[in-house]
């Protein structure tokens, strides 16, 4: 397949769509960490809201990308983990970071 088929295949746009999302690449780095509690992944984004953060981490489980499990403890406590499918986005989004470090010019601080 050429790349230009291949950029145009409705899977790879849907791909580029979901991870290309505001603030979805920063959740599923913090994530590759390990498990984390929403509180977590809140304080360990700087900036983004807790509405973008809930709105986020569902169509991350919707797309398989996330898991969310709810531990019956008192009190109930609620973890965010990367599936398999998110786990493979590692390396992928390791690219872009390096990527990122090469080309992108570091911004002031505002």
């Amino acid at each position: 397949m050429s790349i230009e088929a291949a950029s145009l295949c409705p899977r790879y746009h849907r791909a580029v769509e979901l991870v290309g999302k505001r603030w979805t690449g920063a959740i599923v780095r913090t994530l590759m960490g390990g498990p984390r509690r929403f509180n977590e992944l809140l304080a360990g984004i700087p900036g983004i809201s807790d509405r973008l953060l809930t709105e986020r981490l569902r169509e991350l489980e919707a797309e398989k990308v996330v898991r969310r499990e709810v531990k019956p403890e008192a009190p109930v406590r609620v973890v965010y983990e990367l599936t398999d499918c998110g786990r493979d986005l590692g390396p992928a989004l390791d690219e872009i970071a390096h990527w990122a470090e090469r080309w992108i010019e570091a911004r002031p601080a505002s």
